[in-house]
């Protein structure tokens, strides 16, 4: 529905964007510059800046060389392939100028004059610094060439114009600078900066119209990644702690953050990658999207520790059920699988620690988001650290529960462990992760 929609608009305004907009003349190519070319301290800044972007993990097909890309980006509109952004000079980015690898971040317009497909969010990449710009240049253009094709996208007709993407552009897209605000410290304004640019934080965590666009009014207020909900980062968070720019910096460095989840599903790149990013910029983002955040939630504190001794003190035989209209069969069958399959971890689980001991549930964010996804998809598809790295580790569950079965676990795991309103339409939101 959202592509068909998304047609017909495109359609519809086409013929208002002047073509004088559409045409983009290619760039020059230009030898490929030797790598002793570039300024070390360059190289390396740019390297700190590519884990900020996670340009590595879009530009990486599974089990593929990196930056080479080839990995599928699905969106609601169709699949695109990341490209190739290694230096080989035939299949790569090898032959690209600065100037066009700049014009390729600020504007969305590859070396050869095309519109890029906004999967690509040169949208944030348009406020980056000339300097940090120049950095990122020169640390891709000193990776190992790798010679990989991208393979052709698969959208549908006529989404597969790409003079239609020109419409889209001029409808959402703003080539702006980042501007700071002066009341601000430096601490938050390289935060926001990095946030709103290369960190493209609000690519997923901010919700989007039919048409694939941010809803900018709506800014971190919680979005879609990869079939995944990502929460709101704002005064809209979730979670059902709140969040001090300390306990973000530990859960984006470490991910293992005391009374908090672990990361899953596309978050979990993100942090393996900032682990190994620049101290001071992760500490800026922390303390800037903190800054988003209530400070102090007094009132939703003491509830979630009313709540957390009911749990711990039921009366005997009772389960705690704090919504209204729940079937009490799927409740029933929720609490025989959770105590067949998950209550040896989780009832022992009281702290989240480094030692391995599992989430809490109470104090699990999944549980309190809007959609029931993350968790069926937790559940389903388990959670592993990257190969070498510390983490918490939690079984796949895919192919042990029915969607019925899963759906009642659901159910029940919202009901007695969160004071939140029941999940609707469960079923369809199971049948949907898993396809």
């Amino acid at each position: 529905m959202k592509a068909i929609l998304g047609v017909i608009l495109l359609a519809l305004v086409a013929g208002a964007v002047p073509m004088a907009f559409a045409w983009r003349s290619a760039l020059e190519p230009v030898d490929p510059p030797p790598p002793a070319s570039f300024d070390r301290a360059s190289i390396m800044r740019g390297a700190q800046l590519a884990l900020i972007g996670n340009c590595n993990v879009c530009h990486t097909a599974a089990s593929g060389p990196a930056y080479a890309g080839q990995r599928p980006v699905h969106t609601a509109f169709g699949t695109i392939y990341a490209t190739n952004i290694t230096p080989d000079p035939e299949t790569g980015i090898g032959r690209w100028s600065e100037a066009a690898f700049t014009r390729a971040m600020r504007e969305g317009v590859d070396r050869r004059g095309r519109h890029l497909y906004p999967a690509f969010p040169y949208d944030h990449f348009t406020k980056a610094s000339d300097e940090d710009l120049k950095s990122l240049y020169a640390f891709l253009m000193t990776r190992e060439p790798v010679r990989a094709e991208t393979p052709a996208n698969q959208l549908p007709f006529p989404l597969n114009l790409r003079p239609l993407i020109v419409v889209w552009k001029w409808l959402f897209f703003e080539p702006s600078r980042f501007e700071p605000d002066p009341a601000q410290s430096a601490e938050l304004t390289r935060g926001a900066y990095l946030v709103r640019s290369l960190g493209h934080c609000g690519a997923c965590h901010t919700p989007r119209n039919v048409l694939g666009a941010e809803k900018k009014t709506q800014f971190l207020s919680g979005g879609e990644a990869e079939g995944w909900h990502a929460p709101a980062l704002n005064a809209d968070s979730p979670s059902p702690r709140a969040w001090t720019a300390d306990s973000l910096y530990r859960y984006l460095r470490h991910g293992l953050v005391e009374q908090r989840g672990i990361p899953a599903g596309p978050m979990a790149p993100v942090v393996h990658n900032l682990a190994a990013a620049a101290d001071d910029d992760v500490r800026a983002i922390a303390s800037y999207i903190a800054s988003l955040m209530p400070a102090v939630r007094p009132e939703r504190e003491r509830s979630i520790d009313v709540l957390i001794a009911s749990i711990q003190r039921p009366e005997p035989g009772a389960t705690r059920v704090a919504q209204s209209g729940t079937d009490p069969q799927s409740l029933r069958q929720g609490e025989l699988l959770y105590q067949g399959a998950c209550a040896f971890c989780h009832d022992q689980g009281r702290q989240v620690s480094s030692s391995g001991e599992a989430m809490y549930l109470p104090l699990s964010t999944a549980l309190y988001l809007p959609t029931p996804r993350n968790l069926i998809r937790i559940v389903s598809e388990g959670i592993t650290p990257p190969d070498g790295a510390p983490g918490r580790w939690m079984p796949a569950f895919e192919g042990a529960f029915t969607d019925e079965q899963l759906a009642a676990l659901a159910i029940y795991l919202r009901a007695r462990y969160t004071d939140a309103p029941a999940w609707t339409k469960v079923g369809d939101a199971v049948r949907k992760a898993r396809e």
